[in-house]
């Protein structure tokens, strides 16, 4: 169909006006050619296609981008508004939460990606407001045409839809926010399948811990001793008894101590982890942890510990009679214990000859020891020199038990004997743990007086007062200030 209009008739069309702002999209020189274009044009136009739905089709797209420039000052103001109204309510609700949490409630998933969502949105808000005065100065032309059209379009598009956003996620209604809590009583962890050597001091450790008197116990002992196998045992206990305990919480501590790495792990364990928990600093995580297992009973295992942890600073209370709870740690050294509080720290020792041996065989296994009538007594001698350490039992077993041939065992102990590092597993699984005891050594001359004793024959026994005289003969401690304050120190 042809439809004939006459340019009086186009021009008087509400929505023609339109077609001057398009031409503001490409340049100002554009739109003088056009209209001098329309001004030689005759009086009737023939179109091809249905001229109504093209133009309001047009029309409709031009209107919404004008719209986007000319209502952007008081889509600006809006937002404002509708930031404020969303930030309380969600500040509203995050109280809520916090009090069904300190009931012991966890909150629901919806809550927390609604929470995630304000925050994203938070942000991008705040950037665009950071904008405003400097998008509002380009406008012009009572707010239907800019100085940068294209900037200005791009700007207030997107205020436009962070506004439409922002409205929808304060319609949101939460009728239940939080439910009781799924957390876990304890969670059991895996142990090696072998141990050996520990039941005793399982059963005393165990018994220690459980006194009602006792709210602190620390284990202490050298690297590859067993303390996080004892400890490990200790926690799954807990998974066969009717304690009464609300949480059992394991945390790896490790030689660097990261308070808010600690807090993160606890508030996990707990339920108590999610948006509004990474937003607070160490201290808030501090006071929020505190509230909540003040009204808990618990356990907290700390494994692995180089210094003193102050459990005022994480937010745990202290383990008392009263409030019936406990704290128990590993750490490689007895001063760590004291610094604790801890009044009768138990040692972690190696195996005795027997139980060293015990474990040894096991790890090698019968066929291996089987396999020629002198690797048994061969085997004893490596055993013993592992001595009674269960991590390098553990592993030189490991590693003895494909060698079958008599050889294999006796440059096996040659090898331990002359140079240890040379050894399978040794520098990599053994010396290496080892060897985070000696740089824990405060000061050169300590360690100075530790190699000092690597001079003396195996399992010789090295008298105190006859060490201390060779330390000063050769430097290491400073003599020139007297005899008696050099053995002081």
């Amino acid at each position: 169909m042809i439809w004939t209009h006459s340019i009086e008739e186009l021009w008087t069309r509400k929505k023609v006006f339109s077609s001057i702002i398009l031409c503001f999209f490409s340049s100002f020189d554009q739109i003088s050619k056009i209209l001098k274009s329309k001004i030689s044009l005759p009086f009737c136009i023939s179109f091809s296609i249905p001229c109504d739905p093209c133009i309001n089709k047009i029309s409709n797209w031009l209107d919404e981008k004008v719209a986007c420039i000319h209502n952007l000052e008081k889509n600006l103001t809006a937002l404002v508004t509708s930031m404020e109204e969303l930030k309380a309510k969600r500040d509203d609700l995050s109280k809520r939460v916090t009090r069904g949490e300190d009931r012991g409630q966890q909150r629901l998933a919806e809550i927390e990606v609604w929470l995630n969502r304000v925050a994203s949105i938070e942000k991008r808000v705040s950037d665009l407001l950071s904008a405003r005065d400097d998008e509002l100065q380009k406008l012009c032309l009572c707010g239907f045409c800019s100085k940068s059209l294209r900037s200005s379009y791009g700007y207030g598009k997107k205020v436009f839809l962070t506004l439409k956003e922002v409205e929808t996620l304060h319609s949101r209604e939460f009728e239940v926010i939080v439910e009781e809590a799924q957390t876990p009583r304890m969670e059991e962890r895996p142990l090696q399948p072998t141990i050996v050597g520990q039941e005793t001091m399982l059963q005393k450790a165990w018994k220690h811990l459980m006194e009602d008197g006792v709210g602190m116990m620390g284990l202490y002992g050298m690297g590859g001793v067993g303390k996080t196998t004892l400890l490990t045992q200790i926690n799954n206990k807990f998974s066969d008894v009717s304690s009464g305990f609300d949480f059992v919480i394991w945390v790896v501590v490790s030689k660097e101590l990261h308070v808010e790495k600690i807090q993160d792990e606890i508030a996990g364990k707990v339920g108590l982890d999610g948006f509004l928990w990474e937003i607070k600093d160490k201290n808030k995580k501090g006071v929020r942890l505190y509230n909540f297992l003040k009204k808990k009973r618990f356990v907290l295992f700390l494994d692995d510990i180089w210094e003193k942890v102050d459990l005022t600073e994480i937010g745990v209370p202290f383990p008392t009679t009263q409030n019936g709870c406990k704290v128990a740690f590993t750490t490689r050294s007895q001063e760590v214990c004291d610094r604790m509080g801890v009044e009768d720290p138990m040692e972690v020792q190696c195996l005795a000859d027997n139980e060293a041996f015990d474990l040894f065989q096991k790890k090698v296994g019968q066929r291996t020891l089987g396999s020629h009538p002198e690797i048994p007594e061969l085997a004893r001698i490596v055993a013993k020199k592992c001595c009674g350490l269960p991590l390098a039992l553990d592993v030189i077993g490991e590693t003895m038990s494909c060698k079958r041939t008599i050889q294999e065992w006796r440059h096996a102990i040659d090898v331990l004997t002359s140079y240890a590092i040379e050894f399978s597993g040794m520098e990599d699984k053994i010396l290496l743990l080892l060897k985070y005891s000696y740089d824990d050594l405060k000061g050169e001359d300590v360690k100075s007086c530790l190699l000092y004793c690597a001079l003396f024959p195996e399992d010789y026994n090295i008298d105190k007062e006859e060490l201390i005289d060779y330390l000063i003969g050769e430097g290491i401690i400073d003599g020139s200030e007297g005899i008696e304050r050099a053995e002081n120190i």
